[in-house]
């Protein structure tokens, strides 16, 4: 007996785990997010924290100096802003990514 596959990102939805936990790729019937919930392909902090990482390395490679703390964090400031916004249900909605955003008392009606 064929059963549908029904997706509903609740929480946060990162990396393999959206791919693990029945995303896109897997192609669900349904792909739902609610208003609270975040997707992409790795946390904010997480790719903040990688970049800031690979620059430091980098300057000191160059110069022999390591960036400061003020440095580090004036670096990944940018970074999180745009996966915060990026990584919004909306903004994934809005580029047809799922199949729309369930207001959570809606959702056993809508499901």
């Amino acid at each position: 007996v064929p059963v549908p596959k029904i997706t509903l990102i609740v929480g946060g939805s990162h990396g393999a785990g959206n791919y693990g936990m029945c995303g896109r790729a897997y192609d669900p019937r349904f792909l739902f997010t609610w208003p609270n919930s975040r997707i992409s392909v790795m946390g904010g902090p997480q790719a903040a924290s990688v970049l800031s990482t690979v620059k430091s390395d980098q300057l000191e490679k160059e110069t022999g100096v390591r960036m400061s703390t003020e440095e580090t964090v004036e670096f990944e400031r940018p970074i999180l802003e745009k996966y915060d916004e990026e990584g919004s249900p909306y903004y994934s909605t809005a580029r047809l990514w799922d199949d729309g955003i369930i207001q959570i008392e809606d959702t056993r009606r809508v499901l």
